[in-house]
C-alpha cells in the first residue's frame, strides 16, 4: 500500500498538472454517468476491446515504422511527466553567455557545460568564429529537422484518433451481423445490440479522451520547444554581433508574452 501511494505521489509530482486534471476529470465524469445509468459491467466487452485496441495498433504499425510508433509513445510519456521549459531561462542563459563572450572571449564558450545539444552546437559555432549566415543556417536547419521529427510523432496519435472510431464502427458491424444471425431468439437481441454498440463507444472514447488530446499536447509542447530554440538561435546571432546584454534581453524577450516576461534584473540574479 505504501509503495502504491508513493508511486501515485511521484506521478502527480512529475506529471503535467493540466493533463492530470483533464484525464482524471474526463474518466470520472464518464464512469459516474455509467454508474448512475446502470451497471458498469454492461460496458465491459473483451471482443470489442480486442477489435478496437488490436485493430488500431495494427493499422498504426502498417502506417508508420515501428521506431516511429515507439518514439511516439515514449514522447507521450515524457510530455505528460516532464515539466515545461521556461523560455525566460533560455533568455537568461543567452545573456549569461554574452557576458562570458564579452569578458573572456568567444573561445571560452566551447567549455560551457550544458545538457542541451542545440545550445552546445550554438556555443561550438560561436567559439569557432562562424559568421552570422553560417550560424543562422546551421541552427535553422536543426530547428526544421526537429519540427519534422515531432510532426511524425504527433501524426501517430492523430492517425490513431482516426483509426479508433473506424474500428469501433467495424466492431459494431460485426456485432450487428452476429445479432441478425440470432433473430429467431428475441431474448438475445437486446444484449447483442448492446455489445455491438460498445465497440463504437470504445473507439470514440479512445479517440476523444486519449489519442487526439495527446496529439494536441505534443503539438503545444513542440511550439514551446521551437520558441526555446529560436531564442537560443537569435541569442547566438546577437552574441556574434557583439550586442550588449540589454540589447540581447530586449531582442529575446520579444519571444515571450509580456505577462510571462521576467525583467532584466531577475535575469541577472540567475547568473
Amino acid at each position: 500500500m505504501e509503495c502504491n501511494l508513493k508511486f501515485f505521489e511521484d506521478t502527480l509530482l512529475y506529471m503535467d498538472i493540466a493533463s492530470f486534471i483533464g484525464i482524471i476529470s474526463g474518466l470520472s465524469l464518464i464512469i459516474s454517468a455509467i454508474f448512475i445509468g446502470g451497471d458498469i459491467y454492461n460496458f465491459i466487452n473483451v471482443p470489442g476491446l480486442m477489435i478496437v485496441f488490436g485493430g488500431t495498433l495494427a493499422t498504426t504499425l502498417i502506417t508508420f515504422q515501428f521506431r516511429d510508433v515507439f518514439a511516439a509513445f515514449k514522447a507521450a510519456y515524457f510530455v505528460f511527466s516532464k515539466d515545461k521549459e521556461d523560455p525566460n531561462d533560455a533568455v537568461a542563459t543567452m545573456i549569461r553567455l554574452s557576458r562570458i563572450s564579452r569578458s573572456q572571449g568567444l573561445l571560452n564558450l566551447a567549455t560551457i557545460k550544458t545538457g542541451s545539444l542545440f545550445l552546445k552546437k550554438a556555443c561550438g559555432l560561436l567559439s569557432d568564429g562562424s559568421s552570422e549566415e553560417v550560424i543562422r543556417a546551421a541552427l535553422t536547419t536543426e530547428i526544421q529537422s526537429l519540427q519534422m521529427r515531432h510532426f511524425i510523432v504527433q501524426d501517430v496519435f492523430r492517425k490513431m484518433g482516426i483509426y479508433a472510431p473506424a474500428f469501433g464502427m467495424l466492431g459494431t458491424l460485426i456485432g450487428l451481423v452476429q445479432m441478425l444471425s440470432k433473430l429467431q431468439d428475441p431474448a438475445n437481441i437486446g444484449p447483442a445490440m448492446a455489445t455491438a454498440l460498445l465497440t463504437t463507444f470504445y473507439g470514440s472514447l479512445l479517440s476523444t479522451l486519449f489519442f487526439l488530446p495527446i496529439a494536441g499536447k505534443l503539438r503545444s509542447r513542440t511550439v514551446l520547444e521551437i520558441i526555446h530554440l529560436e531564442i537560443i538561435r537569435e541569442g547566438a546571432i546577437s552574441i556574434i554581433n557583439n550586442n550588449n546584454p540589454m540589447i540581447i534581453y530586449e531582442k529575446l524577450s520579444s519571444f515571450i508574452s509580456s505577462k510571462l516576461r521576467k525583467p532584466m534584473n531577475q535575469m541577472d540574479k540567475n547568473r
